[in-house]
C-alpha cells in the first residue's frame, strides 16, 4: 500500500500538534482524522479500519498508569491487531520506547518531529505490511496454516519463499515446539512436488534393528517375521519429499547408512541385492544445537553437507514479538469452534500474561494453555486467571538450566564461541566485547583448538 491510499488517525491532547499533523498529511494521505480524546478511540477504530494509528503517550486523562499511551496501544491493538501504531512522545525514554515496541508498536518517534521523518516511517511501515501480507498469502499451505508477522518469522518466509521451488535439500533447525514439520510440509506444499508424496519418519525414535527395514525396506525372508516384502520409506517416497525428523539424534552407524543411500541416490532393501534408483527432495529437522552437528565425534560432517544445502533456522516464540497476539486469537478461535463455544473476547490483561510468559515449551505450549483456557472458562471474556502454565515445560527448563556445565573453562569457551559467531568470526570486535586483546583472544583460540 502507497501513503496515497492510507487512512490515518492522529491522537493526541495538544491542538497544535494536530493541526500540524493533518496540514502535513492531508495532501499525501487518502485520509487523515484527528482525535483530541483517547477515549473515543475504541469508537473511532469500531467505525473506520485505519491503516495507520499516531498515538501520543501522555494525555491527561482518567488514565493515570503513568504511561497512557501502553495502555491504549494495547486497547488498539485488542480491537484492531492488525492496525500499524507509532507512538510518540515528548521525553527520550528508551525503556518506554522499547516496552512499547514489545507491546505491539510498529514503531517510535520523537516529539519535536522532522516532517521528512515521519513521512518517511509511515511509507516504510506500509511497505512492510504490504510485503508481508504478500508473504504469508503465498506461503500458506495446503493443509496448515503458517501464522506470523515479526521480523524474524519473515525471515524464515523468505527462505521458504526461494527455496520450496527448488530440490535443494533443507535443514529445519529449532526448539521443541516452534513448528518444524509445518515449515517442512510448507516446503512440500509449494514445490513442484506437491502433487507427489510427502513421507515423514521420526529417525530419533527408531532403533537399530528398525532403522533400515522402516527406511530401506525388505524382503520376504530377510528376517524372522518379514513375512511378506515391504517398501521402505525413500522408496514410498519416491518422486515426492521425504521428512525425516529428529535427525540429530541418530547413530553415527546410522548415519552411515543414510549417508551412502543419499550419495548413490538408490537404496537397496534388506534381504536384496538389487538397488532401486529413488527420486527425492530430502527435509530434516532437529531441535539438536548446531555446535552439535558441527561436533564431528558426533555427528558426520560429509552427511550434515549433503542434508543442509539451506537450512531454515525457526525462532522461538519468546523471540516473535506480536506474533503471541495473532496465534492466540486463532488458536481461541479454533477451540471456541472445536467444543462448541461462543466467541470470546480478550481481558486486557489476558495478552499481558501471555507476552510475560517465556514459553519454554513454544506455539505447542501456547496451543495447549488456550486449549485449556477455552474449555476451563465459563464466560466469554478470557481473563489473566484462565491461563495456567504447565509446570512441566518450567521443571524441563529448570532442569537444563541445572545441568549446564559450570566448569570455568567450558564457560570461557562458550563465551568465546558465542561472541564469534556474533561478529560472524571478526576477531577485533570479538576481543573487544570480551574485554581482551586481540593476542589474548588468539591465545584462548589456540588454548581451546577452535
Amino acid at each position: 500500500m502507497v501513503l496515497k491510499n492510507a487512512s490515518i488517525l492522529a491522537i493526541d491532547d495538544d491542538a497544535d500538534v494536530l493541526t500540524a499533523l493533518r496540514l502535513l498529511l492531508k495532501p499525501l494521505a487518502k485520509n487523515i482524522v484527528t482525535e483530541k480524546n483517547p477515549s473515543n478511540i475504541r469508537s473511532q477504530i469500531e467505525k473506520t479500519d485505519y491503516d495507520v494509528i499516531i498515538l501520543d503517550m501522555n494525555f491527561n486523562g482518567l488514565v493515570n498508569t503513568g504511561n497512557e499511551g501502553i495502555f491504549w496501544l494495547n486497547e488498539i491493538k485488542k480491537q484492531k491487531p492488525e492496525t500499524l501504531v507509532i507512538l510518540m512522545t515528548a521525553y527520550a525514554d528508551i525503556d518506554l520506547a522499547i516496552r512499547g515496541l514489545k507491546e505491539g508498536a510498529s514503531d517510535f518517534l520523537m516529539k519535536p518531529w522532522k516532517n521528512e521523518k515521519i513521512i518517511e516511517t509511515i511509507k516504510t511501515l506500509l511497505d512492510k505490511k504490504k510485503t508481508k501480507s504478500s508473504k504469508s498469502t503465498s506461503l500458506n499451505s495446503s493443509s496448515v496454516e503458517i501464522i506470523g508477522e515479526s521480523d524474524a518469522m519473515q525471515d524464515v518466509f523468505m527462505k521458504l519463499e526461494k527455496v520450496a521451488p527448488t530440490d535443494a535439500n533443507v535443514l529445519v533447525l529449532g526448539e521443541n515446539g516452534t513448528g518444524k514439520d509445518l515449515i517442512a510440509r510448507a516446503l512440500h506444499d509449494n514445490s513442484n512436488r506437491k502433487d507427489k508424496p510427502f513421507v515423514k519418519v521420526d529417525v530419533g525414535a527408531l532403533t537399530s534393528t528398525l532403522f533400515e527395514s522402516e527406511l530401506f525396506g525388505y524382503k520376504k525372508g530377510a528376517f524372522t517375521d518379514a513375512r511378506e516384502d515391504r517398501m521402505g520409506r525413500f522408496e514410498a517416497a519416491n518422486g515426492g519429499t521425504l521428512f525425516l525428523d529428529e535427525i540429530g539424534n541418530i547413530t553415527l552407524g546410522q548415519q552411515v547408512r543414510l549417508l551412502t543411500v543419499i550419495q548413490n541416490r538408490q537404496v537397496t532393501p534388506l534381504g536384496s541385492n538389487e538397488a532401486i534408483p529413488i527420486d527425492i527432495r530430502l527435509i530434516c529437522a532437529t531441535n539438536v544445537d548446531p555446535s552439535t552437528l558441527a561436533d564431528e565425534s558426533k555427528f558426520r560432517k560429509d552427511l550434515i553437507y549433503r542434508i543442509n544445502t539451506v537450512d531454515i533456522i525457526i525462532p522461538p516464540l519468546r523471540d516473535r514479538g506480536t506474533d503471541i497476539t495473532e496465534l492466540s486469537r486463532h488458536f481461541v478461535s479454533l477451540y471456541a469452534e472445536k467444543y462448541n463455544k461462543n466467541t470470546f473476547s480478550f481481558d486486557s490483561g489476558f495478552i499481558s500474561k501471555l507476552k510475560k510468559h517465556d514459553f519454554p515449551g513454544n506455539v505447542r505450549e501456547l496451543q495447549y494453555v488456550l486449549e485449556r483456557a477455552v474449555i476451563m472458562t465459563d464466560g466469554s471474556v478470557l481473563k489473566p486467571e484462565d491461563l495456567v502454565f504447565s509446570s512441566i515445560e518450567r521443571s524441563v527448563t529448570k532442569k537444563s538450566i541445572e545441568t549446564t556445565s559450570l566448569n570455568l573453562d567450558d564457560i570461557e569457551k562458550n563465551a568465546i564461541l558465542t561472541v564469534l559467531e556474533k561478529h560472524k568470526g571478526n576477531v577485533s570486535k570479538s576481543a573487544k566485547e570480551l574485554g581482551i586483546t586481540r593476542a589474548a583472544l588468539y591465545r584462548r583460540l589456540e588454548k581451546y583448538e577452535l
